[in-house]
C-alpha cells in the first residue's frame, strides 16, 4: 500500500489529506480563528468544584471553562492511594497545570488532564510515568524488550524525572535515533518547566505544533512515500523540522508549485462535499445512511439497487462486506467519534456475521483513533466507539440551518396555513379590529389563495373581518405573522 500526505496551507486555514492508493482516507482541517488545542499545556485556576460529579471546572483562558474529572487528576503522592473525593484533590481558587486531551465540542468545554505528556516522532515523554511503556501494536516480544532496554538505559544515565512510551513507529528504529528523540523531549520538558514558573493562571505554557508539522509527526508511517506541500514557506519549515526531529525520514518531501490546486489532484474537494451528505453510494448499488446526533452516530446499510446473482443471503452478505470497508473509511473521512451504532442488513448465517465483523475490525486497524467494537447484538446491531478528540468534519465546515434549526425538516405549507387560521381566531376574539394582515412565505400565501381559499373565505365570514395576505421573501415556510389593522 502506498500513502501520500497532501498539505494545503493558506493564511486562514490549513488542510491535510491522507491518500491511500489514490483514494482519500482522512481529512483534517484547522482554521486560524479556531486552532487545534489538543496537546496544549496551560496553567489554570480552579473556578468551581462539583463533588456530585467528581469534577472541577478550570479557567485556562478559553471562552468556556474546561472540564477536569477526578480520574484525570494525578496524585501528588504516587506511592499513596489517591483520594476518592474531588474536594481533596483540588480546591476553588487553586492553581493547576493541565493539558487538553479533547477539544471543546458543541456546547461542552475542553476536557483536561493533569497527567502531562509531550510526543515526538518515536516516543512520548510523561513526567509522571514510573516505568517505560511500549505501544500495544508492537507485538514482537523481542522488539518490545529491545525498546524497553534502550529507554531504561537512557533514563538511568540521564537521571530524568518520569519515563517514555515507545510509539508504534519506533518499531525497528535504531538506538541512536531513539536516544536523540529522548534528548529532544528532555530539553523540551526543561523549557516547559521554566515557562510554567513564569506564566500566570489562565495562560498558555506550551503550544503544540501547527497542523502541517503535527501531521508529519503523527501520520507518517512506513507506507507513506511522499509529502506534498503547496506553501513554500511551510515547506521550508517542514524541511527544518524533519532534519531536526525526524532526521531519518525516508519520505520524499516536495514543494508543489503547480497552478492547479493541490487538492484537485486526487479529487479531495469532491470527497469533502460527498462527506457532508447523509447518503453514501456503494459500488455494488447498495448505500449507507449516516446520521449524527448529540448522543451518537447511526449508520444504516441498505442493498438499494443491488439484487445479487445467487440468493438473498449471499446478496446481503456481499453488501454488508462492502459496507464494512466503506464505513471504516467514512469514520476517518468525516472524523466521527463517540458512540456509533451500525445497522447491518440482518444476516442469519453466523459465519457471515463473523466475517463482516472481522472485515470491519481489519479496516479500522489503519485508523489512528482508538476504536472498540462489540459483537452483533440481539437486535442485529453492531455497537462501537471511536475516540473523539476534535470536531467532526461536518461540525467544522457547517452550521445548523437557520430555517429548521438543525432538525432537517420544515413544517409543510398546509400545516402553517392551519396554524395561521388558529392564530387569526385567537386575535379576532381578543381584539376589536377592522381587518387582519397575514405575512408569510410565497409557498404559504400561494396555498392560502389556492387549495385553502375556501377555508379562508369561510373563516373571513365567521369572524366578520377582512383578511389580507402579503408575501415576505425572507420568511421560511413555517414562519408567519398576523398583524392587526
Amino acid at each position: 500500500m502506498s500513502e501520500e500526505l497532501l498539505i494545503n496551507v493558506t493564511p486562514p486555514e490549513t488542510r491535510v489529506a491522507v491518500i491511500e492508493n489514490g483514494v482519500v482516507q482522512e481529512i483534517i482541517i484547522e482554521r486560524a480563528g479556531c486552532l487545534g488545542l489538543v496537546g496544549n499545556i496551560y496553567k489554570g485556576r480552579v473556578c468551581r468544584v462539583l463533588p456530585g460529579m467528581q469534577a472541577a471546572f478550570i479557567d485556562i483562558g478559553l471562552q468556556r471553562a474546561a472540564f477536569l474529572h477526578a480520574s484525570d487528576i494525578l496524585s501528588n503522592h504516587p506511592n499513596e492511594d489517591k483520594p476518592d473525593n474531588i474536594s481533596e484533590l483540588v480546591r476553588e481558587g487553586g492553581e493547576v497545570v493541565v493539558q487538553i486531551v479533547k477539544e471543546p465540542i458543541g456546547t461542552k468545554g475542553a476536557r483536561l488532564t493533569t497527567c502531562l505528556s509531550i510526543p515526538s516522532r518515536y516516543l512520548v515523554y510523561m513526567p509522571s510515568l514510573i516505568n517505560p511503556g511500549i505501544s500495544q501494536k508492537i507485538e514482537d516480544e523481542e522488539e518490545r524488550q529491545r525498546l524497553r532496554e534502550i529507554i531504561e538505559q537512557f533514563t538511568q544515565e540521564s537521571g530524568i524525572q518520569g519515563n517514555f512510551i515507545a510509539r508504534t513507529v519506533a518499531e525497528g528504529a535504531d538506538a541512536e535515533t531513539l536516544t536523540a528523540d529522548m534528548r529532544f523531549l528532555a530539553r523540551l520538558w526543561d523549557t516547559i518547566e521554566e515557562q510554567r514558573k513564569s506564566v500566570s493562571p489562565g495562560q498558555l505554557v506550551h503550544e503544540d505544533l501547527p497542523l502541517y508539522l503535527r501531521a508529519m509527526r503523527d501520520l507518517i508511517s512506513l507506507e507513506v512515500e511522499r509529502i506534498r506541500i503547496d506553501s513554500r514557506e511551510s515547506w521550508q519549515k517542514a524541511q527544518k523540522f524533519a532534519s531536526k526531529v525526524i532526521p531519518d525520514l525516508n519520505v520524499s518531501l516536495e514543494y508543489y508549485p503547480g497552478e492547479r490546486p493541490i487538492f484537485d489532484l486526487y479529487g479531495v474537494e469532491d470527497e469533502i462535499q460527498k462527506a457532508l451528505e447523509r447518503k453514501v453510494e456503494l459500488k455494488s448499488g447498495g448505500y449507507l445512511i449516516l446520521d449524527q446526533t448529540e448522543a451518537m452516530t447511526t449508520i444504516d446499510v441498505n442493498t438499494g439497487a443491488f439484487v445479487g446473482h445467487r440468493n438473498l443471503e449471499e446478496t446481503i452478505f456481499k453488501t454488508n462486506m462492502e459496507a464494512a470497508q466503506a464505513i471504516s473509511r467514512q469514520l476517518r473521512l468525516r472524523n466521527l467519534g463517540g458512540i456509533i451504532i451500525i445497522d447491518f442488513i440482518d444476516m442469519t448465517d453466523e459465519e457471515h456475521k463473523r466475517q463482516v465483523l472481522r472485515a470491519l475490525e481489519k479496516s479500522l486497524a489503519k485508523d489512528h483513533a482508538k476504536t472498540q467494537i462489540t459483537e452483533v447484538s440481539a437486535l442485529g446491531l453492531v455497537e462501537m466507539t471511536r475516540k473523539r478528540t476534535r470536531e467532526s468534519l461536518e461540525h467544522v465546515l457547517c452550521e445548523p440551518c437557520p430555517c429548521c434549526a438543525g432538525r432537517g425538516t420544515l413544517k409543510t405549507a398546509e400545516t402553517t396555513c392551519y396554524e395561521i387560521f388558529r392564530e387569526i381566531l385567537r386575535e379576532a376574539r381578543q381584539f376589536d379590529v377592522e381587518s387582519l394582515l397575514v405575512l408569510a412565505s410565497q409557498e404559504v400565501v400561494d396555498r392560502l389563495l389556492d387549495e385553502e381559499s375556501a377555508n379562508l373565505a369561510e373563516l373571513e365570514a365567521f369572524i366578520g373581518k377582512n383578511i389580507r395576505l402579503q408575501v415576505e421573501d425572507l420568511y421560511s415556510q413555517e414562519h408567519y405573522d398576523v398583524v392587526l389593522i
